[in-house]
């Protein structure tokens, strides 16, 4: 499967702004981005003419970058998006957010994207009791999402346990790290979903 080997700074120094993709090095002073925070690349400097199509391209460029969510993969989820009820750009964020990968990031389980989708991967988690090891996954409304009894001594669940409560948590789901369990109250609604994105530019790219 195709993916992305680059260097994960310089996707945050393109979009100009941190898309937290290496976990707590974005929080720390060693993040490049504190450093140089414009794009990379000899004329990173330079003035570039923000035409309409630039900053649209930009937004979807955002956010499929900060979900870890290759262009064709995305393209399907925007005209998935605009067969379902609702705003097209919302429910577009909402197909992304409950990804399986991104709950797991989401809940703390994972210090970022990347390794939540490296986790479910490697088949760490169950939803609803049964195995699963896709990233894409979509959790549902009222779905139990566990670590598998002999995945919760690893290191990396250990960590998210005594580091619970440290991050914050959206409402629409419910970690409970002393049994390692996410419980998933609703589909989140755009008002508790903080991705900086101004998803009606994504819109108005596709649209044309």
């Amino acid at each position: 499967m195709a993916r992305y080997t680059g260097a994960d700074c310089k996707r945050c120094r393109r979009e100009k702004m941190k898309l937290f993709l290496k976990g707590s090095k974005c929080d720390g002073p060693k993040c490049p981005f504190e450093s140089r925070p414009f794009p990379p690349g000899q004329h990173g400097r330079g003035r570039t003419k923000e035409t309409e199509y630039l900053l649209q391209h930009r937004e979807k460029q955002k956010a499929r970058r900060a979900y870890g969510v290759l262009e064709k993969q995305f393209r399907g989820y925007y005209e998935e998006a605009v067969k379902k009820q609702g705003k097209t750009g919302e429910v577009l964020l909402q197909i992304l957010e409950t990804r399986l990968d991104n709950v797991v990031y989401r809940a703390g389980y994972a210090a970022s994207r990347d390794m939540g989708r490296q986790l479910v991967k490697h088949g760490h988690f169950l939803v609803n009791g049964v195995k699963v090891d896709i990233p894409s996954y979509r959790v549902k409304e009222h779905d139990i999402v566990t670590v598998r009894e002999k995945s919760k001594e690893m290191t990396p669940f250990v960590v998210a346990q005594a580091q619970a409560g440290s991050r914050g948590v959206p409402a629409w789901l419910e970690p409970i790290p002393a049994e390692m369990k996410i419980l998933i109250h609703s589909i989140p609604a755009r008002a508790v979903i903080d991705t900086q994105v101004q998803e009606q530019l994504i819109v108005e790219l596709y649209s044309k």
